[in-house]
């Protein structure tokens, strides 16, 4: 009996594994399922093997899974989701040989969101004595249009950058077109290395950055190798060159060159670096991004947007199907307050003079010019700078590549109307007093010991308006020591002193002092714009815009829609009205006066009124340190323009005179627009 149930029970066991194997594994839908699960995970060995045998006998694994991972990776594919969508389940038969179920694919690509239905083929099929439901493949389950020998091809459409504009539609920064010179590396002929070197000479680049960009891997002999742009007058004599040739490109330009630069920027090719902190996908090696100025600062909305296109071609190169598409759409069109010729003028002033400037519309806070000297030309930098160029610049004692208007520096006397009205709204200066001050040196005490206070003019005794004309030193420092510490320091808060400035670019911050007036010393000193006060040529303007505005600042404004979100006025009542009208007219005095610190701004038939400022640069009275000059003034009769202007170095030049003829031939030519 134990002998014959041991024969009966491998018998038996070998009967249902034959019956199972010729069993159904697996169910259609989960079989449909298992597939699509795989697509959307791109596991594409797994969907191979659930091909049909003819299918693979028509395209290889190798073959199979490079279409999709080409496809996918050509239109950039992200967020792959593939689901089925088949209606009734009880619709499919369990002896039928062949079942269409329905599914649906969608996807983020480059040309925006792809998504299609389509419906798939099972196939019952007998694998190795066992049943199994297989795929039906052919190339229409990537897309429905797709069919044998088409391919999938992607356009992409750059989308312009934005340009900048002046107040009446000047391009500061605009897109033009420039000459590209280039070689045929095929056509360069025996004396390849002498056309090399004299070309090289010609753009000023080196012969090895010439080699460099010939050996580039995607270079052949007849494919035109650009290497610099050039300007289309000189095109002509680089043909001469055997090899050379050029052509018409997009370029970014600039049309008032240095005049603007430091505003505007520039743009140049992404690096390592900013691609590495740019990780949005935006951008890619070989783009081209703001690196200065305006063009940095409103990236976001100058770059376009790039388009794309995404279409099914035939074997004969016609196109069958459009999947998707994205329209390339330009950056936005800045347009500032800006006047153009205004700024050109302006930096034209300075001639080879290091210095800043800032023009504005007193009533309305426009501003309509920020120059900054000496600079350099933006336009260098996208046609292709040369490394002799960039040290030029880079080394020139005179720094061309800082942004002068954007930083402090001590104003000297133009300070001084702050402290006048300081002490006109505090009560503490009586502008009719007639003080008594003799010589041309003053200190306070011994407490002092061996500093003293200078002035220019002895005159004797002063009044408010004579300290103006004159621009008296000891005046001014006596009134600030009349005021006292608090109440100087809270006070001209009330001028934005400390602030960060309004407006969408980086300024440096005004200040009184660097941590707070120590000593009576300093205070002295601040009271006629010394010590450690620091101040923009901007927020020198806006502080005399107070003058006209019946003691309000008005607020600054650099591009069109500035002007809709706020007041017009950014500090209301820095001073009082009364003060305001009062200081206007000592500064026309100041002015008009002969003889006076302002005079060479005078201009007959004009009402100009301004104030002078010549800023020492030195740690003692004894050092014999730099000079900068200063004026900041406008024509009270017509008050559309309000110009500070700041020239370094002006000692034994003329001092802030020096700034002044310069002033009055910018208001010259501002009265006869």
């Amino acid at each position: 009996m134990m002998r014959k149930r041991q024969w009966h029970m491998p018998v038996l066991l070998l009967f249902v594994a034959l019956t199972a194997c010729d069993k159904q594994e697996e169910p259609p839908l989960e079989a449909f399922k298992a597939y699509l699960t795989d697509w959307q995970q791109l596991n594409l060995e797994a969907m191979y093997d659930r091909l049909t045998p003819e299918a693979q006998a028509r395209i290889t694994r190798e073959t199979f899974a490079e279409r999709y991972r080409n496809i996918y990776d050509g239109i950039e594919a992200k967020q792959l989701a593939v689901t089925n969508t088949y209606r009734d389940l009880e619709e499919i038969g369990k002896s039928e040989a062949e079942i269409a179920l329905d599914y649906h694919v969608e996807m983020d690509t480059v040309a925006g969101t792809l998504r299609f239905d389509h419906r798939m083929k099972l196939l019952k099929t007998k694998v190795d004595k066992r049943t199994e439901w297989k795929v039906e493949w052919d190339p229409s389950l990537l897309f429905p249009q797709l069919g044998e020998g088409d391919k999938v091809r992607v356009q992409s459409t750059k989308g312009e950058r934005g340009e900048i504009l002046d107040s009446s539609g000047k391009g500061l920064a605009i897109n033009g077109a420039g000459i590209q010179i280039g070689v045929v590396p095929g056509k360069l002929g025996d004396a390849a290395e002498q056309s090399k070197e004299k070309l090289a000479g010609m753009l000023k680049m080196a012969k090895g950055d010439i080699d460099k960009k010939l050996n580039a891997s995607w270079v052949k002999p007849d494919v035109f190798v650009p290497l610099a742009f050039v300007p289309e007058e000189e095109a002509n004599r680089y043909l001469e060159i055997p090899g050379t040739d050029y052509q018409k490109k997009k370029i970014r330009v600039y049309p008032y060159a240095e005049a603007a630069a430091h505003l505007t920027g520039y743009i140049g090719e992404i690096s390592a670096e900013q691609l590495a902190k740019r990780k949005d996908g935006q951008y890619e090696a070989g783009d081209w991004i703001g690196q200065a100025g305006l063009e940095q600062l409103c990236e976001e909305r100058l770059r376009g947007k790039d388009g794309a296109r995404i279409a099914i071609t035939g074997a004969d190169g016609k196109e069958k199907a459009v999947l998707a598409r994205t329209e390339a759409m330009t950056g936005e069109t800045i347009k500032l307050t800006i006047d153009a010729e205004l700024q050109r003028s302006i930096y034209d002033e300075f001639g080879k003079d290091a210095g800043s400037a800032a023009a504005i519309r007193p009533l309305t806070g426009e501003i309509a010019a920020l120059a900054s000297s000496p600079s350099y030309d933006p336009n260098a930098f996208v046609r292709g700078i040369s490394r002799e160029q960039y040290d030029q610049w880079n080394n020139d004692p005179q720094k061309p590549f800082l942004n002068r208007f954007s930083k402090g520096y001590s104003p000297g006397s133009a300070f001084k109307i702050v402290t006048a009205a300081i002490g006109l709204d505090t009560k503490t200066l009586d502008p009719a007093e007639a003080r008594p001050i003799t010589g041309l040196a003053w200190t306070l005490d011994r407490s002092w010991g061996n500093y003293y206070i200078t002035r220019v003019h002895d005159t004797n005794p002063v009044r408010l308006m004579d300290a103006l004309v004159h621009s008296d030193n000891i005046y001014f420092a006596q009134t600030a020591l009349k005021i006292g510490t608090k109440t100087f320091a809270e006070a001209a808060g009330k001028f934005g002193i400390g602030e960060e400035l309004p407006i969408p670019y980086p300024f440096k911050k005004s200040q009184l002092s660097n941590k707070g007036i120590q000593n009576d010393i300093q205070l002295a000193d601040s009271g006629y714009g010394q010590g450690e006060v620091i101040i923009t040529s901007l927020h020198a303007a806006l502080i005399f815009s107070a003058l006209v505005n019946d003691g309000n600042i008005v607020y600054p404004v650099l591009t069109d829609e500035d002007g809709s979100n706020h007041s017009n006025i950014w500090k209301r009542q820095a001073m009082t009205a009364e003060t305001a009208a009062l200081l206007r007219n000592d500064l026309i005095r100041a002015v008009s006066t002969p003889g006076g610190a302002g005079y060479g701004a005078y201009i007959p038939g004009a009402s100009i009124a301004g104030k002078t400022g010549t800023a020492e640069l030195k740690q003692s009275k004894e050092e014999n340190g730099k000079e900068n000059g200063w004026f900041v003034g406008f024509d009270s009769a017509d008050p559309e323009l309000l110009l500070s202007i700041m020239v370094e170095d002006v000692k034994g030049r003329g001092g802030s005179g020096y700034v002044t003829k310069k002033v009055k031939r910018i208001f010259q030519q501002a009265l006869q627009q």
